[in-house]
């Protein structure tokens, strides 16, 4: 069985209740028809109910036993704007004001993941990155000792030699641009737990650069150091280590010539890059050069679980982040 349908199973084992804040799209649409008819999780479409309805028409999809949540006519929205008040009031925000806020499909469902009426939350085949983690920041919140959220994409490689059996995960490849050393050890243990937790493999870190334990001196490389250091300290359970060079990291003969005495080179199965550019080009290299399936990105270190999607995202990518949603709320404390 591969990653997805064990995702999938795993999500109809305990089903879980994710919103799409983006309930009148085509692909959203044509997705909730199969999550439902699957039984991957029970689906909650947001958005204008005729807008939902009139477009499940016009597209040919499905959705009797399908719920729908309309804001401007929700039982909901009167609570949820009164609990956004008392969230935000401090920021300048009136009664008024988080009244207008929760019309805004992203917030009514971000709330109902606050509110526990939804277990998860995955968006952005319309909206953006921002869209997505404004509300989430705002109202869901970091999770209890995770001071940065971060992302990671789950990179299944033809080539089962590297990582673990052909899995690895690439953080951040699409949150943060530029992270600070704090930082980066928090995305480490993020990624590492993440690894643990969704992938139930034994993680082992690589913290990446151009250098491979003092090969060479850079400021640059000197925030990977420590990154390194802050990690292990945090969390000396896990298996971090670092600084690597790529090659360092994942290919043995060469891990043992660079970093003899790592207890990751040559074996990683996280990686763990510098900085957004390093990320984003590094899981699309991959992807497209060694044919690759990048699932992600897959967000980390809210206190529930939501995530983004990209505006070029398909029907199956939909469903598939669902089924790792559901399994992600599986997980959470």
């Amino acid at each position: 069985m591969d990653f997805v349908s064990k995702m999938k199973e795993l999500a109809k084992s305990d089903l879980k209740k994710i919103v799409l804040p983006e309930g009148n799209e085509e692909r959203n649409l044509k997705a909730a028809q199969i999550i439902h008819a699957e039984k991957i999780a029970e689906v909650i479409l947001v958005g204008n109910r005729n807008e939902i309805e009139t477009n499940a028409e016009k597209f040919g999809v499905n959705i009797e036993g399908i719920t729908i949540e309309d804001p401007s006519t929700s039982e909901r929205t009167k609570g949820y704007a009164e609990g956004l008040y008392e969230l935000r009031k401090k920021k300048g925000v009136t009664q008024t004001m988080a009244d207008n806020i929760v019309q805004d499909p992203m917030y009514f469902a971000t709330m109902m993941v606050k509110n526990d009426d939804a277990h998860g939350m995955v968006s952005g085949a319309v909206h953006t990155t921002g869209d997505l983690l404004r509300p989430g920041l705002q109202i869901i919140k970091t999770a209890p000792g995770i001071s940065v959220v971060s992302s990671f994409f789950i990179m299944l490689l033809k080539d089962r030699s590297f990582g673990e059996d052909g899995q690895m995960l690439f953080a951040d490849c699409a949150v943060n641009p530029n992270p600070n050393a704090d930082e980066l050890a928090a995305i480490a243990i993020a990624t590492a737990e993440s690894a643990q937790n969704l992938m139930k493999f034994e993680p082992k870190v690589a913290m990446l650069s151009f250098s491979s334990y003092g090969s060479a001196k850079h400021e640059l490389v000197s925030k990977v150091v420590e990154a390194t250091k802050k990690a292990q300290e945090l969390r000396p359970d896990l298996s971090i280590d670092g600084e690597l060079q790529l090659d360092a990291a994942i290919v043995e003969s060469v891990g043992k010539k660079k970093a003899a005495a790592s207890p990751v080179a040559g074996k990683a199965n996280v990686l763990v890059f510098p900085d957004l550019q390093a990320g984003n080009i590094g899981y699309k290299l991959v992807e497209r050069l060694a044919g690759a399936d990048a699932i992600g990105p897959i967000c980390q270190g809210f206190a529930k679980p939501i995530n983004d999607l990209s505006r070029g995202c398909s029907v199956e990518d939909i469903v598939n982040v669902v089924a790792i949603t559901a399994v992600q709320a599986q997980n959470s404390k």
